[in-house]
Order: C-alpha cells, then sequence, then structure tokens
C-alpha cells in the first residue's frame, strides 16, 4: 500500500514539475514571464479564511503576506492529488505497466477546476472569458494539461 501511495504522489509531483519546465520555456519565448501563483494563494487564503469562493477581482482582495508561498504549496498539492486520483481511477496495475492515453485524458480532464472554479474564483471568468483572449488562454491551458499528463506517464515510467 505504501508503495502504491509513493509512486502515486511522485508521478503528481514530476508531472507538476514537468508542466512548470514547460511554463518556464513558454514564458520565455513568448515574453510572457513566469506564472504568479501569489493570485491563486491569495484566493485560498480567503477561502479558507472567509470562506470567500468567488471574486470580481482577486487583485483587489485583502493581501496575504504568505500568499506567493501558499500558492507554490497548492499548485503541488493539486499535482499531488491529481497524481493519487490518477491511481485511484487507473487501479494500481497501471504504476506497473503505465500507458500514456489514461494518463492523457485525466490531464485534461483536471483543467476542469481551473476553468469552473479558480478562474472564475479569481474573477477573471469561466474557463477566462474575462480575459483579453480567453481562446488563447484556453489553448495554453489545454497545451499545459497535456503536458502535465505527458508528466504523469513519464514518471510513472521512470519509476516503475
Amino acid at each position: 500500500m505504501f508503495d502504491i501511495l509513493w509512486r502515486s504522489i511522485a508521478i503528481g509531483i514530476g508531472a507538476t514539475i514537468l508542466m512548470d519546465i514547460w511554463a518556464v520555456i513558454l514564458g520565455k519565448l513568448t515574453g510572457t514571464g513566469l506564472p504568479n501563483w501569489g493570485p491563486p494563494g491569495r484566493w485560498l487564503w480567503h477561502l479558507f479564511a472567509k470562506g470567500t469562493v468567488f471574486h470580481d477581482d482577486i487583485g483587489k482582495a485583502a493581501p496575504y503576506e504568505h500568499e506567493v508561498a501558499l500558492g507554490w504549496v497548492f499548485h503541488y498539492a493539486v499535482g499531488i492529488i491529481y497524481g493519487i486520483m490518477l491511481v485511484i481511477l487507473t487501479g494500481p496495475y497501471w504504476l506497473v505497466a503505465p500507458t500514456f492515453l489514461p494518463a492523457w485524458i485525466w490531464g485534461i480532464v483536471t483543467i476542469a477546476a481551473g476553468w469552473f472554479l479558480l478562474q472564475p474564483g479569481l474573477g477573471i471568468g469561466w474557463a477566462a472569458s474575462k480575459t483579453p483572449n480567453p481562446t488563447k488562454a484556453r489553448f495554453l491551458g489545454l497545451v499545459a494539461h497535456t503536458v502535465f499528463g505527458f508528466g504523469l506517464y513519464a514518471t510513472a515510467l521512470l519509476i516503475r
């Protein structure tokens, strides 16, 4: 049982690291910079401290001193949870013989939490509908979650 748990945690961490590497590469190529995990950290703080799920603009919410660190912890905790959930959904045999398709499908499915909870919570609308270019934001999100799915698969291959 412990073996299954540590592998599930490891694939979540590995996939999140690969997603972050992708974000750094994309930021350098496009000049958009690095992801800012401060707003999600602020959102999480307000969610647990005040019970506020949806904000009109998270930037106008009271700041939290450690919001960037909390955002990073949140980012990796979610990746770990997704890794564990993948193993629960596919069964522990998937760790012995990982295949790409379930990891990729799961990676794509996980974008729903961002589109329908986090993004509206931050005040940028359902599936980034209030951003200057929602189609671009959605496309880049799908690419990032494809990278995350590949990371689940690749990490599972590395540790099997």
